[in-house]
């Protein structure tokens, strides 16, 4: 089995209260043990279209307190096709990403 070195987390479907928050204790349980965290803009769209920042503790600072999430989330049909999944693959192993966290709905 494959060391997880890195964690890619994405918000999917329509946000909600508590989004950020799991955001931020995802993103800081993994800084804590060793793991380097990719963030995903606009759910599975963004992982098609490659929207991959690194994210650091500083980026999930203060976050709690605001509604939605901050990674932005959006519906993405493209998923659901076989180049769809091929070209978020590509990106994942282009960033790195060994294992991915999924926030919310099915988007």
């Amino acid at each position: 089995m494959k060391t997880i070195k890195c964690v890619g987390i994405l918000t999917s479907g329509g946000d909600s209260p508590g989004m950020n928050a799991a955001i931020r204790a995802v993103t800081r349980t993994a800084i804590y043990n060793g793991l380097k965290v990719k963030a995903v803009m606009r759910g599975f769209k963004g992982l098609i279209d490659d929207e991959i920042v690194e994210f650091k503790t500083g980026n999930v600072s203060n976050i709690v307190k605001q509604g939605g999430t901050i990674l932005k989330t959006a519906r993405s049909k493209e998923f659901e096709s076989k180049d769809g999944r091929r070209r978020a693959h590509e990106n994942m192993l282009k960033h790195k990403i060994d294992a991915l966290v999924v926030i919310g709905g099915d988007g």
